[in-house]
């Protein structure tokens, strides 16, 4: 079983940056693909980035791309989320998520953090 914390959530203005962390409790970190995904209040969860076991590859949602940047450190079993920009639309709680293949679909992935909430005011 692999456990994955995120935290770094938190209430931003427009316009600002935040960088979210995720920590997987796996020694096996770097043959997992990572992604970011987001719920906001009362929306299905929605792919956000998608990030490969080794780094190489990333995979970015229009609604995201050029604003957010994934990154991954396999020696930390850490991944993360760079948020610059931000919009009262990225308002949502992202959720990180480990898997065999970095796809955009949600039944894909085997394991998934408890979420950190990002609220952005206008």
């Amino acid at each position: 079983q692999v456990q994955l914390i995120e935290s770094g959530g938190g209430l931003v203005q427009a316009g600002g940056s935040l960088r979210l962390t995720c920590v997987a409790s796996t020694r096996y970190f770097a043959n997992f693909a990572m992604g970011w995904f987001r719920q906001a209040p009362g929306k299905e969860r929605e792919f956000a980035a998608t990030i490969s076991w080794n780094g190489r590859s990333t995979y970015y949602a229009d609604s995201v791309k050029g604003r957010f940047t994934i990154s991954r450190d396999n020696a930390k079993n850490t991944v993360y989320l760079q948020m610059n920009s931000l919009k009262p639309e990225d308002t949502a709680v992202y959720y990180c998520a480990a898997g065999p293949t970095a796809t955009i679909g949600r039944d894909t992935w085997d394991y998934w953090g408890q979420g950190t909430r990002v609220t952005v005011s206008s």
